[in-house]
């Protein structure tokens, strides 16, 4: 009678709502056995009794299916929903969320300041390889695993939408799709513009007239290493590096920044539109123009907006 009263007692505490007040997130260490995990779980007031949560463990069969990682216990979990919890290893997830714009130097310096990420990243990625978004990861996943993934992404979503662009585009390769895509992430920040600002660089690809980008100039002039810090100046205008749109004739070597999805879309499906120039137009947006004459009114009135 005495074994089975114990059993029954055993039975109810393994079934019964648990002592934990909140929710609370654990880090299970890797290699951790059974009544090391059972002695954290009782130490952070998940479980109340350590030797009944391994009786249970193992009379369920579950002993030995116990994951490591950091794992999010539910207030009043029985140690039954418990072991659930460590059995599915449903890791707690962290994100990460990359700008689009960044250059490769910069996406390294915001990997590295994630404390819940773990390693260094020893060789700083081609520029152009990375695509910004947002990653979901648990807490001791590398540093490095992040940027292989963002290289996959990029090489993915380049390839789709690269197979799926418009027809008669004058750009030879997806290569120089990245290329033109990085110029039109740094020249607009709005999303609905881009498909204008790449037709207007696409119109001129066609005319073989430079681009005349002035962000391509700042890259020529920094490789992405180290902001700027100033305006541009004419002499800046004028100094030959190979990025400089102003005095190449062509798509600079290499991207001078890490794309969007939305940057690609807009230079594999530009607009269809007859404008040749842009200019900022003092409300975040830009004011388009057909002809240098309506181009050089944009630009005074530019520079007016500038001047209060």
């Amino acid at each position: 009678m005495a074994i089975s009263i114990t059993v029954y007692y055993a039975q109810q505490t393994f079934m019964a709502p648990g002592p934990l007040v909140k929710d609370v997130a654990v880090v299970i260490p890797r290699g951790a056995g059974l009544e090391k995990i059972a002695n954290l779980l009782k130490k952070k007031k998940i479980i109340s009794d350590v030797l009944i949560f391994q009786l249970g463990a193992r009379y369920t069969k579950r002993a030995r299916n116990l994951k490591a990682g950091e794992f999010l216990f539910p207030a009043k979990s029985s140690m039954d929903e418990v072991i659930n919890v460590l059995e599915q290893g449903k890791a707690v997830s962290y994100s990460i969320t990359i700008p689009e714009g960044k250059t490769s130097v910069e996406i390294i310096e915001i990997l590295r300041g994630d404390p819940n990420l773990t390693g260094d990243i020893l060789v700083v990625p081609v520029e152009g390889s990375l695509l910004p978004e947002t990653y979901l990861y648990v807490r001791g996943g590398t540093r490095q695993s992040i940027v292989e993934r963002m290289e996959q992404a990029l090489v993915k979503s380049l390839d789709d939408l690269w197979a799926a662009r418009q027809e008669g585009l004058p750009l030879k390769s997806k290569e120089e799709a990245l290329v033109l895509a990085s110029i039109v992430e740094k020249e607009t920040g709005i999303a609905a513009e881009r498909p204008l600002v790449a037709g207007v660089f696409i119109n001129r690809l066609r005319l073989k007239m430079r681009l005349q980008s002035d962000p391509t100039v700042s890259y020529g002039l920094t490789l992405g290493k180290v902001p700027l810090g100033r305006s541009l100046s004419r002499k800046d205008l004028k100094t030959p590096t190979p990025y400089n749109t102003y005095t190449i004739d062509r798509l600079p070597p290499m991207p001078i920044t890490n794309v969007g999805r939305s940057a690609l879309e807009a230079v594999t499906q530009p607009a269809s539109t007859r404008y040749l120039y842009f200019v900022a137009d003092g409300t975040g947006g830009h004011s388009f123009a057909t002809n240098l004459k309506e181009h050089n009114k944009n630009v005074r009135l530019w520079r007016s907006v500038k001047m209060k």
